[in-house]
């Protein structure tokens, strides 16, 4: 097999299972707060907790390894802690316990995904960046976090407690950790197989506050807010408003959370890879119009269960414009030995500011207006979003080559 190509599955998979730990509070939190007594507002601190630090993670852990160049043994390393979160996370027997717990595995697994990226990039073509970066970051976090996780975690809930589905949760990071230190490797040097974007423009080093010069990663900042915003007012709300406003059983609700993964999975190939046809900003812009979709059925269709999946399947295609505004524009606006630092920048601002205030903010409101305001919040986000999209310059290298000819 191809080194490139196994990278991605592995990376992917990783990345995956990343997210089935970091959603798992969501969607276990009806069987918590049943437990627990949580308030909407101490649900939307447990999502903001695990943001904050994810975000922080993201901007120092890319950085150092950027200046390391260590990324495949600061990999191990993560992948390791974070997976001991999980159990951690499971021992919680009150709010402060589990939002001290949500904090210190957002602080793990916030670099994942920018090391995960300056691999990519500096073992992928131009021409197949866009997939790549799309499919190692939506592909396993989508599959296994979103759609396998609320099935299988819920129906152990269900049988065990929420508890032992928080244990059971750490169980694969491991197992992806022994698969990365046998078939992953460092990078030999800091280039990419894209010759435009290794040359001139890796002469010179490149801070956070330089990259903040270009106009692109300030779009992509902006985005990433709203977008980041967007995704966790879903994982953080919708199993509550399922439950308590559309008074679906849990298992009504799990397979509708796992729509979510079902949707991103599939649109982890399609979005990527028409921003590679037609460039990434018209399908940055198409794409996060339709994530209007979803709070708009949730709010407004009252028919089946089915039928709503399928709206829902529809409007989270939106997921697939993160990997292009977190990871693809950055990587082809700064040089791409700066990519884990630019993807952290990104990242991390888009979870402290979204990520952080947004599900806090929403739990507030949901608390003093009922549940349906976090899902009119939602639908807020991908609007604004759709609009800073307009202000891209294309980075796209199919269009550079039709614009030199």
């Amino acid at each position: 097999m191809k080194y490139e190509t196994k990278l991605i599955w592995i990376l992917g998979i990783t990345f995956g299972f990343v997210f089935f730990d970091r959603n798992a509070a969501a969607f276990l939190m009806p069987f918590i707060t049943a437990d627990l007594h949580f308030t909407n507002q101490q649900v939307g601190l447990i999502a903001s907790a695990l943001s904050f630090t994810w975000a922080l993670g993201g901007l120092i852990g890319g950085s150092v390894s950027d200046r390391t160049g260590k990324r495949k043994t600061t990999l191990l390393v993560l992948i390791v802690a974070f997976s001991l979160c999980s159990v951690i996370s499971g021992l919680a027997a009150s709010f402060f316990a589990l939002f001290a717990a949500r904090l210190l595995m957002g602080l793990f697994e916030g670099p994942i995904m920018p090391i995960c990226h300056s691999l990519i990039v500096l073992e992928s073509d131009a021409s197949t960046r866009g997939h790549n970066m799309g499919v190692t970051q939506n592909f396993g976090s989508n599959l296994l976090g979103s759609f396998v996780a609320p099935l299988v975690l819920v129906a152990l809930a269900t049988a065990f407690g929420w508890r032992v589905s928080f244990f059971l949760a750490a169980a694969p990071g491991l197992v992806m950790a022994l698969l990365i230190a046998r078939y992953v490797h460092e990078p030999k040097a800091h280039v990419t197989h894209d010759p435009t974007l290794s040359a001139e423009r890796n002469k010179n080093g490149m801070g956070p506050l330089e990259m903040l010069k270009h106009g692109n990663i300030w779009v992509c900042i902006l985005m990433c807010i709203f977008m980041v915003s967007w995704m966790v007012l879903g994982w953080a709300f919708l199993p509550l408003y399922y439950t308590k406003v559309r008074h679906f059983t849990n298992g009504e609700m799990s397979i509708l959370m796992s729509v979510l993964g079902l949707s991103a999975t599939f649109f982890s190939f399609v979005v990527p890879r028409l921003s590679d046809t037609f460039g990434r900003k018209p399908v940055v812009i198409i794409f996060n119009l339709i994530g209007m979709l979803v709070p708009l059925a949730v709010l407004q269709f009252h028919g089946g269960v089915w039928g709503l999946a399928v709206l829902i399947f529809i409007g989270w295609s939106a997921s697939g414009t993160m990997p292009l505004l977190m990871g693809t524009i950055p990587s082809e606006t700064i040089p791409p030995r700066y990519i884990a630092t630019a993807v952290g920048l990104v990242m991390g601002l888009g979870e402290i500011i979204g990520g952080v205030s947004s599900p806090a903010i929403a739990g507030w409101a949901a608390d003093q207006y009922g549940l349906n305001a976090p899902v009119i919040m939602q639908m807020g986000c991908a609007i604004i979003a759709a609009v800073m999209a307009l202000f891209l310059a294309e980075t796209a290298p199919i269009k550079s080559k039709r614009l030199v000819v």
